[in-house]
């Protein structure tokens, strides 16, 4: 049976929606957090990817996925006596963790060395009805762990996602009719592609036209680091070549990931220059982007639209409140529309209010924190503009409040500054001051992840704004039925509304300080005391949110405004 035969067997949205639509889309990111076993993600981006395909497999979406294989994982966060994060790495054994070896091997140039990379197959399936292939690329060496190297060892793993990754689908015989690039990493692809086209007669302009008409491009954030940059003579060293087999000149090639304002050679420009179908994460951040990359079309509107992010609702609902919902008759595995979330409000306060204290006491055993107290969560990549340390800034006040706070997240390895506002939070979780009230858990993942969003009271989310491009981890907790308290940024700015939550402006940081302690002092507290008030703001969280946040949403909106539009644009029609 063929991957598209696969995908398409069971009765799915996609069957009964578009049985008649031809479609297959590769989907190709730098990072897939499908299990906590098979750490080949660092967050966000990577868990959104996993999202993706798991929602895809769900929704019966003919899609496979391409990333690479890391050897060496991600690594394991430890924290040394002093607090400081330390990195370990562990070789994974791909059969041990389901993977299957593919009998085809790819090659590819590199600056003259030629690679040659196995393709390994991990089928992404949540239930009965169809799955989604993820083909991982593995070299020794190259692929020895995410994120890792210098910038010519990122550049050799981009080219080899790009480049290799169309190369293992040709090899597997599968014939995509859409790709979409997720985030910049693999916008090599782009040129292979033309490639493989001026090499079958067509013209090097032609070739790229067609590209761009079957290309859909993800940007996923507006921070500089998570735009990749690479020095014009590495790109000419390396893509050189391949661009010229493709028709397009050094000249060219260095133009494609050029921006007006700054030096050195884009894979965002180069993505959104041959994508015709651009999207940001989030309607904010649609905005953002648009203006961010506005010099990239001087005389006309930016077309960048925007998809707002979602979450896998079976991954990210706990399973005992999972339980519950389908008692009363909602479907979290059904497409938004046919989940009956109104439903939840039908169940019963005191039997819903219990689920939810047996998974606060889980966290309890977890982090040695009491489950009664109102607790705060906050768990993410530790990057500076998250502004981890927000909460602390008036230690005094905070500790005056009958409140508990978990705190989660790795910082880049590279990223010193984001590693001392973790060692500062350590710190202060070790003081015997505040013993019982603040406590770090090390080494967020995805298991880790499952067990503190839903036990938690409050989820909560500071970003510099407008950085924050979308924020999934909030979502997570609003499917939970753990109401936000966070800046209007990303995806809280859409969902946003008194009765599933609070908001921050997103200004400075004194005046967010200080709005969030009266909020904390003068709404949250005060409501937590009123038990059925609560549970209501519990319940309203999960109706209106889990089907507006949920990935199968998100992926059936990519498919009906980018990929079945660009299918068609593919084909002339």
């Amino acid at each position: 049976m063929t991957s598209t035969e696969q995908l398409s067997s069971a009765a799915t949205w996609w069957s009964q929606a578009h049985a008649d639509d031809h479609l297959l889309v590769a989907y190709f990111s730098m990072e897939f957090g499908v299990d906590v076993r098979l750490p080949i993600y660092s967050g966000g981006l990577g868990i959104l990817a996993g999202d993706h395909l798991k929602a895809a497999a769900e929704l019966g979406l003919p899609l496979v996925g391409v990333g690479l294989l890391y050897r060496g994982g991600y690594f394991t966060q430890g924290l040394s006596d002093e607090g400081r994060q330390t990195e370990t790495y562990t070789p994974i054994d791909p059969q041990s963790l389901g993977l299957h070896r593919e009998p085809v091997t790819v090659h590819v140039d590199l600056a003259g060395e030629t690679v040659t990379a196995a393709v390994w197959r991990y089928d992404v399936g949540v239930g009965p009805t169809s799955t989604v292939p993820l083909y991982l690329l593995d070299v020794d060496l190259l692929t020895d762990a995410l994120y890792s190297g210098d910038r010519e060892h990122r550049i050799r793993q981009e080219l080899l996602l790009g480049v290799g990754g169309v190369r293992a689908l040709a090899a597997l015989g599968l014939e995509p009719t859409v790709f979409h690039v997720n985030e910049g990493h693999s916008a090599f692809l782009a040129i292979e592609r033309a490639r493989i086209l001026v090499g079958h007669g067509m013209s090097g302009d032609d070739a790229l036209e067609h590209i761009r008409r079957s290309t859909v491009f993800t940007t996923h954030t507006p921070v500089p680091a998570g735009n990749e940059v690479f020095d014009d003579v590495l790109v000419l060293r390396y893509v050189g070549g391949l661009a010229a087999d493709a028709g397009i000149s050094g000249e060219t090639l260095l133009a494609l990931g050029r921006t007006p304002d700054t030096d050195g050679f884009g894979m965002t420009p180069l993505a959104l220059r041959l994508s015709a179908y651009a999207n940001a994460v989030s309607a904010l951040h649609g905005e953002v982007a648009r203006e961010m990359w506005a010099g990239l079309w001087p005389s006309q509107e930016p077309r960048i639209g925007h998809v707002t992010n979602g979450v896998h609702l079976g991954t990210w609902i706990a399973p005992e409140l999972g339980e519950l919902l389908r008692s009363a008759g909602v479907r979290p595995e059904a497409p938004p529309a046919e989940g009956g979330w109104d439903a939840v409000h039908e169940l019963d306060s005191e039997t819903f209010w219990q689920t939810h204290m047996l998974l606060k006491e889980r966290l309890a055993r977890l982090s040695g924190l009491g489950a009664g107290p109102l607790t705060i969560g906050f768990a993410r990549r530790f990057a500076t503009y998250k502004r981890a340390g927000l909460v602390f800034s008036d230690l005094e006040r905070l500790l005056a409040l009958p409140v508990q706070i978990v705190v989660a997240g790795k910082a880049h390895p590279q990223d010193v500054p984001g590693k001392d506002v973790m060692q500062r939070i350590v710190e202060l979780s070790r003081d015997p001051a505040v013993a019982g009230q603040v406590v770090f858990l090390e080494n967020y993942n995805i298991e880790l992840a499952q067990a503190i969003i839903p036990g938690c009271d409050i989820w909560l989310n500071t970003p510099r704004k407008p950085y924050e491009a979308s924020g999934t981890s909030g979502m997570k907790a609003a499917v939970n039925g753990v109401p936000n308290l966070s800046v209007l940024d990303g995806w809280w700015a859409e969902a946003y509304d008194p009765s599933v939550g609070w908001a921050l402006a997103g200004s400075s940081d004194e005046a967010d300080a200080a709005e969030l302690y009266r909020l904390l002092e003068d709404e949250v507290v005060p409501r937590f005391a009123d038990r059925g008030a609560w549970v209501e703001l519990m319940q309203t969280s999960i109706a209106r949110l889990a089907p507006a946040f949920s990935m199968q949403r998100a992926v059936i909106e990519y498919t009906e405004r980018y990929y079945l539009p660009a299918a068609l644009a593919r084909a002339g029609r």
